[in-house]
């Protein structure tokens, strides 16, 4: 019975009524009436009938058993007319510590004296002993409840002495002590769990807690669930059972697929990531037979050849290993393979003008990037710290929507602004911080990557080619991005760049392979007008410093570049990008030499578009057209570059 009690306890307050009134009406009918001067066995359930006259009070039911009545509270109604009759039980202390009251029309009766009361079970002495004859069952239990102690209401399961977690009952137990409060103990702390139960202690303590559910019910001032509301969540729950069904085999399907995926993993820390461009392409025009920077040291310039180059098929593969350990830093390892022809070398078109946006290599693998990152500052600052490309438009950031050499712009210049985001750069230390949320400031020092590693005289981080750095990014609105670009660089003798290898070769080198430092002013801008079209561009100015030693010459020469970027996102399919760049690439406007400025200007004008097959492959055709390369008039013919990338993301 007592395993009964508490896996019905477990259930809703319906559950138990129904249970109680299915015990009820059961055991009724199989119970019969016993002689009064019979003895009673109260500790194993026998059952007794007492002559009761029906109160006064209307609302009691009125049960025959024989010729006897019994009047009942707070029991289960009975309207069949059958026989019944109620065995006597010890009353079960509630959540307020008083014992139920009973009704009862009989004379006084008298009892010498009462044992201590268990509520899991009554045990007495011979009846016939203590009482009066004539006394019946029902009676002598309101006499032993007066003179027994009254049981202390706990507040947590743990002040039950021998109720133990491990307990098969200790959850149910747990839930109805502390969540509803009307289950209590015995005064020494104990709750006696493993004794029997009478029919009349099982209607007390479920009574009890039907009363503080109804308790809890009348305090709560929100909306109870209705019967119609339980009617929609029924219609909605048979509407959409089949796709409820069908997400969950979704569900168990995606289960197994990550399942398969965590053991078959690459690694626990390290995500691999690779591209694969395929280059196709060719120029056509005539060699540029005339540069300052070849008269400047003395060097003849080459006859002018028409169309000098061939169709061609380069290549480059990357490998990102990249690797957190945090989740929020990065470290990342880059191998690259790459095969692609320098177009400015001298017997092809003889100007960094033509210059590819990927070029070099001889198809060997190399150890091409390797950095690491990490937050500082709860995420606002992220610093940066490379032993091998970490390059400056890692630390700054270019604005023009073109800067992939996969799927950009086809051109080395067409990128970004040469003059302030190329340098010097590979191994060295930075840091980018997040001042608002309008307001970015990015600074850091880098050193040439070969005189990085080289502890001999001139060479090392800091005597060396370097490059120090700092930019503001402001973006006022959403649509609109600025940025202010400053950098100082140090070139060593036959290591000068100052164009960051676009432009004129005299721009380039204004002073020859002579040591050369500059400061670099940079202006970068993108406007995204309305969705589908952005406008933006550059403005770079370097000014750049003879440091030859021992000549006792002073020369100075200012060189200059800008361009102009249209930007078409997702035309005709989701992920392309078509674009448009007009510019002039960096020229000498100003050379102590005044033979060396540069008169003439040179136009850029390019144009490609990436078509995006899926999220794997894109088709990547472009063209750009150089007019008066090397900044020459009538000497040098224009040239046109083709090329078409095939782009494969994994």
């Amino acid at each position: 019975m007592n395993k009964i009690l508490w896996n019905t306890l477990k259930q809703s307050p319906g559950i138990l009524g129904a249970a109680l009134a299915l015990t009820n009406a059961a055991l009724a009918t199989e119970t019969s009436s016993v002689r009064l001067d019979s003895t009673p066995d109260l500790a194993t359930g026998a059952i007794h009938s007492v002559e009761w006259q029906q109160a006064e009070h209307s609302e009691l039911l009125t049960l025959t058993q024989g010729n006897s009545d019994f009047e009942v509270s707070s029991l289960v109604d009975l309207t069949d007319g059958s026989k019944n009759e109620i065995a006597p039980v010890a009353p079960v202390i509630t959540n307020n510590g008083e014992a139920p009251a009973q009704t009862a029309t009989s004379d006084a009766l008298s009892v010498s004296e009462t044992p201590e009361l268990q509520l899991a079970q009554v045990e007495t002495a011979d009846p016939v002993e203590n009482s009066e004859v004539g006394i019946s069952d029902l009676e002598q239990m309101e006499l032993y409840t007066a003179e027994t102690d009254v049981m202390d209401q706990v507040t947590s399961v743990s002040q039950l002495s021998d109720v133990q977690p491990t307990d098969w009952a200790f959850q149910a137990l747990q839930s109805l002590v502390e969540r509803y409060g009307c289950i209590a103990g015995y005064p020494d702390g104990t709750y006696k769990g493993n004794r029997a139960m009478t029919r009349y202690e099982f209607a007390a303590g479920l009574n009890a807690c039907l009363e503080r559910v109804n308790e809890l019910i009348a305090a709560s001032t929100a909306n109870l669930v209705t019967r119609e509301d339980l009617a929609v969540l029924q219609r909605l729950q048979e509407e959409f059972a089949a796709e409820l069904a069908a997400l969950r085999g979704r569900v168990l399907a995606l289960e197994a697929r990550t399942a398969e995926l965590e053991a078959n993993q690459f690694s626990t820390t390290t995500k691999l990531r690779g591209e694969v461009i395929f280059f196709i392409g060719d120029t056509f025009g005539d060699r540029a037979e005339f540069n300052r920077a070849s008269e400047l040291q003395g060097e003849s310039n080459v006859d002018d050849e028409e169309d000098p180059t061939q169709a061609y098929f380069g290549y480059r593969a990357r490998l990102n290993f990249d690797t957190s350990f945090t989740g929020e830093d990065l470290l990342r390892t880059r191998l690259e393979a790459k095969d692609v022809p320098n177009l400015s070398r001298v017997n092809l078109t003889n100007t960094l003008m033509s210059r590819l946006g990927t070029d070099g290599g001889d198809g060997d693998f190399t150890l091409d990037d390797l950095y690491y990152r990490f937050p500082v500052f709860n995420g606002r600052g992220q610093v940066y710290f490379g032993a091998k490309s970490l390059d400056l438009d890692d630390i700054q950031d270019p604005l023009s929507p073109f800067q992939s050499t996969g799927a950009g712009s086809s051109s080395r210049f067409g990128r970004y602004n040469p003059t302030s985001l190329r340098g010097p750069e590979g191994t060295g230390l930075a840091l980018k911080y997040q001042i608002n949320d309008r307001l970015r400031v990015n600074f850091g020092y880098l050193a040439s990557q070969d005189d990085a590693s080289d502890a001999s005289e001139g060479r090392g981080l800091f005597n060396g080619s370097h490059s120090a750095a700092i930019q503001f990014v402001y973006e006022p609105f959403d649509n609109l991005v600025l940025a202010l670009d400053y950098n100082r660089r140090h070139f060593r003798e036959d290591d000068v760049s100052v164009s960051g290898g676009t432009g004129s070769f005299l721009a380039n080198r204004p002073f020859g392979d002579s040591a050369t430092t500059s400061d670099n002013l940079g202006f970068q801008t993108n406007w995204r007008i309305v969705d589908g079209f952005e406008l933006g561009g550059w403005l770079g100015v370097a000014w750049a410093d003879d440091k030859a030693e021992g000549d006792g010459d002073d020369l100075d020469a200012t060189v200059l570049n800008f361009a102009v970027t249209l930007a078409f996102p997702d035309l005709f399919r989701e992920g392309s990008l078509g674009g448009i760049i007009v510019g002039m690439q960096p020229k000498v406007v100003y050379h102590t030499l005044e033979t060396l400025e540069e008169e003439q200007t040179s136009i850029h004008i390019e144009a490609f578009y990436r078509y995006q097959i899926n999220d794997y492959v894109a088709l990547v055709p472009g063209i750009f057209v150089i007019t008066d390369p090397e900044h020459v008039d009538d000497d040098n013919d224009t040239i046109v570059v083709t090329t078409f990338r095939t782009q494969f993301r994994f």
